[in-house]
């Protein structure tokens, strides 16, 4: 089968249900690609129960639709799960599920985009071709486990964050996170309220913050500059939080805000997780050095014995995997050459959504950008 089309986006997650509803308004044709059987299957499928938006959900809306005036300021993953039901029914968004992109390439002759992909459920091969590509797979392509020595001999259970739905099952458990990142805090959070003896492996200097914190530093960052800003946050952090080197948790040199804008690395928002960890309830191991069996041997020469191992250890792009000609867009690892806000725009009439680290908010931005570009250049402005 062989269709033609003016815009094809590959990936049905928020990105690219957004920049779909953004070329319908403009009345520009465009076919959806989703390899699984649902849009934003991350979030339905993928991501643990007590999982809220860790931004104001002002921060957090897609193109042209705001969320419910009762809905709370951090928006719960189910909430959030219906609002893109209904942006998705609102903007007449109709992915195809499904289907696996096996190659895109850029037809130079025809001087347009080829997209192969694999209908999974016909098992048949079929075939798009269209003026613009969106690349909309994003940075959490593929859940990524580290290499850990001696890990295939670990007898107990071992999975990413992305598995993980809660702690009902660990019970009594000990159980070892490894990453210290939002996910990593709030699984181990989340099952030390479960009653499993849990510990976390926090490696890398982080900054941790509250919910509100952050929310008054996007808001200040509209007025100062952001060095100032993180001056603020990182004084009133210390008096919050005390000195955290001494339970294992560094700082990084650099501020949250000014990290967060130059690498991506956005801070740890507390939700619990400090305080059990001052308790004691939760143990701060440092870097897995090898894996026996069910004993994990750490950096500092600890030892542990664990039922189950948790990696929240983040996701990879997959765009490598099937894109042949990146449009001077894309690094060998998959990630856009350029840093936001230039990141979004390749040749040739390649476009990536939903990469960089910038959130939501950030995917709102991109979409409009996108289409608003396809219906200058269609029109010839």
């Amino acid at each position: 089968m062989k269709q033609e089309t003016v815009v094809v986006i590959v990936g049905a997650g928020p990105a690219g249900i957004a920049t779909s509803a953004c070329l319908n308004l403009l009345s520009i044709p465009n076919v959806v690609i989703e390899r699984e059987d649902c849009y934003a299957s991350l979030w339905q499928k993928k991501a643990y129960d007590r999982l809220k938006l860790h931004l104001a959900k002002n921060f957090c809306q897609l193109p042209h639709m705001s969320f419910p005036l009762s809905a709370p300021t951090f928006v719960p993953k189910n909430m959030f799960v219906q609002y893109l039901k209904n942006y998705v029914y609102r903007f007449n968004v109709d992915p195809l599920y499904q289907r696996n992109v096996e190659s895109a390439w850029y037809d130079w002759t025809a001087q347009k985009w080829v997209v192969t992909v694999k209908n999974m459920v016909l098992g048949l091969v079929e075939e798009y071709v269209c003026e613009f590509l969106v690349v909309a797979t994003g940075e959490n392509s593929e859940g990524f486990i580290p290499i850990v020595y001696g890990l295939d001999s670990f007898k107990g259970l071992v999975i990413h964050s992305s598995e993980y739905e809660n702690g009902k099952k660990f019970g009594n458990k000990d159980v070892l996170v490894v990453g210290a990142g939002n996910s990593g805090m709030e699984i181990a959070y989340d099952l030390c309220n479960w009653g499993a003896q849990t510990s976390i492996v926090i490696r890398s200097p982080v900054h941790v913050l509250t919910k509100e914190l952050v929310q008054l530093g996007m808001y200040l960052l509209k007025y100062i500059p952001c060095t100032k800003v993180d001056k603020m946050v990182l004084i009133l952090s210390k008096l919050l939080y005390g000195d955290l080197g001494k339970y294992g948790i560094q700082r990084p040199f650099k501020g949250p805000f000014c990290l967060k804008k130059e690498t991506g690395r956005s801070p740890v928002i507390d939700v619990g997780t400090i305080s059990k960890i001052k308790t004691g309830d939760i143990q701060v191991m440092t870097t897995i050095k090898e894996i026996k069996g069910d004993q994990a041997k750490f950096a500092n020469g600890r030892e542990r014995q664990f039922d189950a191992i948790v990696f929240a250890t983040g996701f990879r792009s997959t765009v490598r995997k099937w894109l042949k000609d990146d449009g001077g867009l894309f690094n060998e690892a998959g990630m856009p050459k350029h840093k936001s806000p230039n990141h979004w725009k390749g040749e040739d009439g390649l476009y990536c959504v939903g990469f960089v680290s910038v959130g939501l908010f950030g995917i709102s931005n991109d979409a409009q950008n996108i289409a608003n570009d396809i219906s200058r250049i269609m029109h010839g402005n």
